[in-house]
């Protein structure tokens, strides 16, 4: 009798889909249906820029509001699912000994500076398009409010989808699934295959997945569009130049990711998700970007530029956040070697 066996999902994930080879030095060769899937998205992010803002901000309107749609069909599924509030009991009551953990809190900086693209400039970039007297501090407050809501949102639908699968395995829920890609590619599909119509869920999924990755993609793109052209108006902000960057980018882009999507591409992805996406790199960024408006450019002159634009002076709290505590965390979260 075999003990040790793989599911469907798990076999066909690094079987078919990523043809997985033995180790980062085994790249092997380049995947076409993923090739082309990848080719895919890039020609969406350009067609969704080329003309910059005009263009982004109208396919934005869609891609950041459908994704929502499928959330609400997907948490009223997965909390109708029997042995869903088992995963929910467990997402809502931490292991409380977890919390001394200092790796715990490391990865949920990491979360946070990932979903609110804290440090990457894409903030900076979008909020240039406002208008001077826009108020920024008022924007700040709801974008936190509704991302930490919607990753609040979220857990359910994941959680409740993991609990259903506890119950159909008899396995606790932390026993369900590792984290990582494994969660998307092969614990929710196996979730879905158990469920009445199991091809409507997982289109569902799959389309608010592949939304909210190429909206975080054209932005990433846009903000370094954006961020060249205005050190170089004179050279890209001619007629027809503008469109022949963005496509050099994307074209570009397309091919140096190609070694992801090669039989090995799976480890190059997972070391660039650990150390260039998340932890290291961004809490340096956040280090060097507070210590620029801390004490290079100056607290005060920034509080004096927020009060002129918004009518308000910060709280005080920011001054003690851009100065001391977001420097001093930042240097003590970064991963022990």
């Amino acid at each position: 009798m075999l003990t040790n066996g793989t599911s469907a999902a798990t076999e066909f994930w690094e079987r078919r889909a990523l043809s997985i080879s033995g180790g980062i030095d085994e790249l092997g060769s380049v995947r076409w249906e993923l090739a082309l899937c990848l080719l895919a998205c890039w020609t969406f992010c350009y067609f969704s820029i080329w003309k910059g803002v005009r263009s982004s901000g109208k396919v934005v309107y869609f891609t950041a509001t459908f994704p929502y749609v499928m959330l609400l069909i997907l948490l009223v599924r997965g909390l109708t699912l029997p042995g869903a509030w088992e995963g929910i009991r467990f997402y809502l009551y931490p292991d409380v000994e977890r919390l001394a953990d200092r790796e715990i809190w490391i990865e949920a900086a990491s979360q946070i500076f990932f979903s609110y693209s804290v440090a990457a400039g894409t903030l900076i970039v979008l909020a240039s398009y406002n208008e001077y007297n826009n108020n920024c501090y008022k924007d700040t407050f709801w974008l936190c409010l509704l991302n930490s809501g919607s990753s609040f949102v979220a857990g359910f639908v994941v959680f409740s989808v993991l609990g259903f699968m506890a119950e159909k395995q008899g396995v606790p829920v932390d026993m369900v699934v590792e984290s990582g890609p494994g969660l998307a590619f092969i614990a929710y599909p196996q979730a879905t295959a158990m469920m009445p119509l199991p091809q409507f869920w997982t289109v569902c999924f799959f389309l608010m997945l592949i939304l909210l990755s190429v909206d975080t993609q054209f932005v990433i793109v846009e903000c370094l569009v954006t961020s060249v052209c205005d050190l170089f108006p004179k050279l890209f902000r001619a007629p027809g130049r503008h469109k022949i960057f963005v496509l050099i980018i994307c074209l570009s882009s397309f091919l140096m990711q190609l070694p992801l999507v090669s039989e090995g591409g799976i480890y190059v992805f997972q070391l660039i998700d650990f150390y260039g996406c998340s932890r290291a790199c961004l809490d340096f960024m956040a280090l060097f970007e507070c210590l620029a408006v801390g004490w290079i450019f100056g607290v005060d002159r920034f509080y004096e530029i927020i009060e002129d634009m918004t009518g308000q002076r910060p709280c005080a709290f920011f001054r003690l956040c851009w100065r001391y505590l977001v420097p001093l965390l930042s240097l003590v979260s970064q991963p022990s070697c």
